[in-house]
């Protein structure tokens, strides 16, 4: 079966795209962000596009210009997300899709990105940043996924280490960590190829 995944955050900027590129690398994925929203012309899917050169990137199915939520996004350009349009691409190959915000990010008046991934249905790679109140939003990011029946294959955590919330979620959870993935003075193909080392085999 090819291996297929959700990479959602527990909350925006905590470095979905980073993980994503070293999980397309890890894995010899291809890439599908569904919602974009922010400059096009530095999205996520070039950022990808730019570390992981042998990934097919499949188009978003949204394109919004404005950093903000999608929902949002959408009505300054005077659309409306509807879930009926997202299909995830066809592929031989293993594929990575990168969510939008975190879990509950709505996409419109009545539905959030956790709607989106239900429809899609896939496993899902939950990343998390070590902050103050990062414990909180992790367990609650994880008590969504299970609620709403979701398979959490495992956390990814991004950024310094800090064994003591790693070690509290992982025992309060029993959740698959699956790495960490470390802060990067240069962010480039090589040092994404060296990440992917870091990471258990999924």
């Amino acid at each position: 079966m090819t291996k297929k995944y959700f990479v959602a955050g527990i909350g925006t900027e905590v470095g979905k795209t980073l993980v994503s590129s070293v999980l397309v690398h890890k894995l010899k994925a291809d890439y599908w962000k569904p919602i974009q929203c922010g400059d096009l012309d530095k999205s996520d899917s070039i950022s990808v596009s730019r570390l992981c050169p042998d990934a097919h990137i499949f188009k978003e199915t949204y394109a919004l210009k404005e950093p903000a939520s999608p929902h949002y996004a959408a009505a300054l350009e005077e659309t409306e997300i509807q879930l009926e349009r997202f299909k995830t691409p066809e592929t031989k190959n293993p594929l990575i899709i990168e969510g939008a915000g975190g879990l509950l990010v709505p996409l419109n008046s009545q539905h959030t990105l956790l709607d989106l991934m239900v429809k899609l249905g896939m496993p899902v790679i939950l990343v998390s940043r070590n902050y103050l109140g990062s414990i909180n939003h992790t367990l609650l990011s994880i008590a969504q996924l299970k609620a709403r029946g979701l398979t959490l294959e495992g956390v990814v955590f991004n950024g310094d280490e800090n064994k003591a919330t790693q070690e509290v979620i992982e025992r309060m959870t029993g959740v698959n960590i699956l790495g960490r993935v470390e802060n990067l003075t240069a962010i480039n193909q090589h040092s994404i190829a060296q990440q992917a080392h870091n990471l258990k085999e999924i």
